[in-house]
């Protein structure tokens, strides 16, 4: 059985492939630290809605990458989980 870092190494010989997924990569890494920040802190997407203020629904659609967060939805689960949210261009 493949894993999925030996498949994404083998996708990311496509060009077109690579350019579409470099341009997710931020994305991702932004839900994958929210995922990660919240099952450190030993909490439930329920547990993380309520301290942030929403659903435990726009938890879910946020960590499944479905949905594209506004700047403030993004500070309200930065002040839940009690970190800063920094932004930058690189």
């Amino acid at each position: 059985m493949r894993t999925w870092n030996s498949l994404k190494k083998e996708w990311l010989k496509d060009p077109a492939f690579k350019k579409e997924y470099d341009k997710l990569e931020g994305r991702y890494a932004l839900i994958d630290k929210v995922i990660g920040e919240r099952i450190k802190r030993k909490l439930t997407q329920a547990q993380l809605a309520k301290k942030a203020g929403t659903k435990q629904s726009a938890i879910a659609r946020l960590e499944s990458g479905n949905v594209n967060p506004s700047l403030n939805f993004m500070e309200k689960i930065a002040t839940a989980l009690e970190m800063r949210l920094n932004i930058e261009f690189r």
